[in-house]
């Protein structure tokens, strides 16, 4: 669960010194009792000249950072919209000297090259937002917070990666593989972006998708289906309704039906919603037209599939029972990455450790004592990696919550967390992956 925190301007830089030092006493106290799980998390690394440079650089232009976040949150992004957003981080990734392209979708790519010889290292941030076009997207500072639709999600995570990259460069920070800064599009609408990006170029080392709270990281795939059932007739006056078929039946016969159906509750189960019910246009006449939506989700690929077929069986019976028609609509299937259970190997892989582990050196809250430090679920970018065998991550870009919604707000101060948590994800996989004793503390 998202929280939120009320630190006053004012305060910030005492409370940010603070933090530092209660983060390394924290991580040095609980580093014994961690998980056995590999990590390439070595916090000599902020020892290193180049790495220190960048991160005072994110420190100093924090200012710079918000307001950028702030042009880039009021400029329209909804899905299938985003040209003025995808402009401009081109823009801004051509002035960092990156290797930049548009593809087809609109996703712009920016490639830092590395020496050679290191892993390719995908770091995506998706640029669309759910509000339409006509929405307000006026920002509203209020303290420590910004208010706005799409502030959160994922106008953060652009303004990130863009202060990642500069910072990399003033500080010369050099790295052995590529690092590829992807501003996808489409990503609420089914992940579309990332999945074309995966089917149009090389297969990456890794997969970081920049969109999410800090806190708990995302290292699975929760599978999502949207079909459309759609029941047909004939139709008729009321006067001549008695006896005749109606999609109506049928689709009151299905969704109840439906929702008798009872798998095993989530993580490790399944969802079903009915988000929609549409058809018809007069009181008096049997609709034509009827459909209802399902919403389906879990992260099992095998009850995922096998829940997809028996819906889509009780939807055809009752339109053979009531005699009408059934048209299926399919509106996207994003598959199931696999339950923990599944993705014991998924969780082994350096990357899940290190990305907490950097965290917790950050002074990251994980939410609640006793919450999970890693989820074996997600419904970002890296879903599309997860399902491809490619190692993938879903990290936050700040506190926040009320995504969303016209009420949807950020918390400005820990953006530079998530920032610093993407500069040295890239810092420490750029060259490779390599484990390393968890007992390695900077003094």
């Amino acid at each position: 669960m998202l929280f939120r925190t009320t630190t006053s301007a004012a305060a910030v830089s005492i409370t940010r010194g603070l933090s530092a030092l209660v983060a390394t006493v924290v991580f040095a106290s609980t580093v014994a009792a961690q998980s056995t799980f590999p990590t390439s998390w070595d916090p000599n690394l902020l020892a290193r000249a180049d790495v220190q440079n960048a991160v005072s650089y994110l420190e100093r232009g924090m200012p710079s950072q918000v307001d950028e976040w702030i042009r880039i949150a009021q400029m329209p992004g909804k899905s299938g919209h985003e040209a003025q957003r995808g402009a401009y981080v081109r823009a801004e990734m051509e002035k960092a000297g990156l290797r930049v392209a548009t593809d087809s979708m609109g996703n712009v790519t920016g490639i830092r090259k590395g020496t050679g010889g290191g892993p390719t290292v995908v770091f995506a941030a998706h640029l669309d937002i759910v509000h339409a076009l006509e929405t307000d997207l006026t920002v509203k500072r209020v303290g420590d917070t910004l208010y706005a639709p799409g502030i959160f999600d994922n106008s953060a995570s652009v303004a990130n990666m863009l202060a990642t990259i500069r910072a990399l460069n003033a500080a010369k920070v050099s790295t052995k593989g590529d690092l590829v800064f992807v501003a996808t599009v489409q990503e609420e609408l089914g992940l579309r972006g990332m999945e074309y990006w995966l089917q149009k170029n090389p297969k990456p080392d890794m997969l970081i998708a920049m969109d999410g709270g800090l806190g708990p990281i995302s290292y699975g795939a929760l599978g999502i289906y949207w079909t459309r059932y759609v029941y047909t007739s004939a139709g008729a006056h009321t006067l001549n309704s008695r006896g005749r078929p109606t999609p109506v039946k049928a689709l009151a016969n299905a969704i109840d039906r439906i929702y008798k159906l009872q798998p095993a509750a989530l993580p490790d189960g399944a969802v079903i919603n009915v988000g929609q019910i549409h058809g018809g246009v007069i009181f008096n006449g049997i609709p034509q037209e009827l459909y209802f939506t399902i919403d389906l989700r879990s992260p099992n690929p095998t009850l995922l599939d096998s829940l997809d077929r028996v819906i889509g069986r009780i939807a055809q019976e009752a339109a053979d029972e009531e005699k009408v028609g059934l048209r299926v609509e399919v509106e996207q299937k994003n598959g199931a990455g696999g339950t923990e259970k599944m993705l014991e190997g998924a969780r082994a892989h350096p990357l899940v450790q290190t990305a907490i582990d950097i965290q917790k050196q950050l002074g990251v809250r994980f939410g609640m004592p006793g919450a999970s430090e890693a989820l074996a679920s997600g419904s970002t970018d890296a879903n599309v990696g997860v399902v491809r065998g490619i190692p993938s991550i879903s990290i936050g870009r700040s506190y926040g919550g009320n995504q969303h919604t016209l009420t949807e707000w950020a918390h400005w101060p820990s953006a530079l967390e998530g920032t610093k948590l993407t500069l040295l994800l890239a810092a420490t996989f750029g060259d490779g992956v390599t484990v390393v004793p968890p007992r390695r503390l900077v003094p």
